[in-house]
């Protein structure tokens, strides 16, 4: 049953109990805790708020057991994303509503992710996304304001929360942020060619603690298909397309060219696809890949190339035979 609750004076108090909920009053002080029954809990901002009880085991053992889980759970992936920043969640995004059944893992180095689009240029905070990259904008319901040939958002982090948000409401979709990708699983296929078959890792912590300590050793994840979005070079930067030349299966490395965006934005989305089997490459990545320039600050490539990234995803995966994780086929 519910029960609304009448306007009140702030240094009235009303306890939630078994049967009944109450909902916010006019002064915004009190309101119903729903599932409260048995315990003495109370909602009041006038010094007397009271929370369930709770052990600290308790707090424990609720974390431990659903990560666990779902490491266990995703040690084998249909699509792992390499990198959290905006080309790698919107391909996350794309992707997953455009296929709910398959298991799609992210894996983001650093704790928060999001990369580079917290913020506009030198650090200041609007963002700017070349037409037609703005339909996306209105998909996952970011406002804007409309300057013709592009669009302004008032705040780069609210195009990175909104999408963060978006992809992790989704149910096929687990991140793993402060996790750091530190090689490829690379297996020859029925073809004789050398395939990335899945991802090596470890906490980012002990990544960079490799020099100080004696030999740490990593987890596996294994997918049909990985995606690369980490970025132009940098401290954890183009891992996949560095990897790729030590590894023999890259020649050298493009390098990035200088600052160009009429030719960047459009480069890095034609150029999105599947650089080696079982590999493909979006975002500021494929700059250090191809020898794309960079194009600083403004950020329709950025999205186009992980809308594109999820449709070569698609492609790949409608291309291949996997059993348990390996392509077969």
């Amino acid at each position: 049953m519910e029960k609304t609750c009448p306007t009140m004076a702030p240094s009235q108090i009303v306890q939630a109990t078994q049967t009944e909920t109450l909902q916010t009053n006019g002064n915004g002080i009190l309101k119903g805790v729903s599932g409260a029954a048995d315990h003495d809990v109370l909602e009041n901002y006038e010094g007397q708020y009271r929370f369930a009880p709770i052990e600290e085991s308790q707090v424990s053992r609720a974390m431990i057991k659903r990560y666990f889980e779902t490491m266990y759970d995703r040690v084998v992936s249909d699509v792992v994303i390499v990198g959290a920043g905006s080309s790698g969640l919107t391909c996350a995004y794309q992707l997953a509503s455009m296929r709910p059944d398959l298991k799609i893992t992210i894996i983001e180095a650093n704790v928060a992710p999001g990369g580079g689009a917290w913020l506009g240029g030198q650090l200041m905070t609007p963002m700017v996304v070349r037409k037609p990259a703005d339909r996306f904008l209105q998909e996952i319901g970011v406002p804007y304001e409309d300057e013709g040939s592009y669009v302004v958002v008032k705040h780069a982090a609210l195009f990175t929360s909104t999408l963060l948000s978006r992809v992790l409401a989704m149910p096929n979709v687990v991140m793993m942020n402060a996790t750091a990708v530190e090689d490829l699983i690379i297996h020859e296929d029925s073809q004789g060619q050398q395939r990335v078959a899945g991802v090596v890792t470890n906490w980012t912590l002990v990544s960079l603690a490799h020099d100080t300590q004696s030999c740490m050793d990593p987890n596996l994840l294994m997918c049909h298909c990985t995606v690369s979005a980490t970025g132009h070079d940098g401290p954890m930067g183009a891992f996949s397309a560095k990897r790729l030349v030590s590894a023999g299966l890259l020649k050298e490395l493009g390098n990035m060219r200088a600052l160009d965006m009429k030719r960047s934005e459009p480069a890095i989305v034609n150029n999105t696809r599947e650089v080696v089997p079982g590999l493909i490459m979006t975002g500021m990545e494929l700059s250090e890949y191809y020898g794309i320039n960079r194009m600083g600050p403004t950020f329709g490539g950025m999205i186009a190339s992980g809308i594109k990234a999820a449709h070569e995803a698609l492609r790949v995966l409608d291309s291949v035979k996997a059993v348990g994780g390996k392509v077969v086929a």
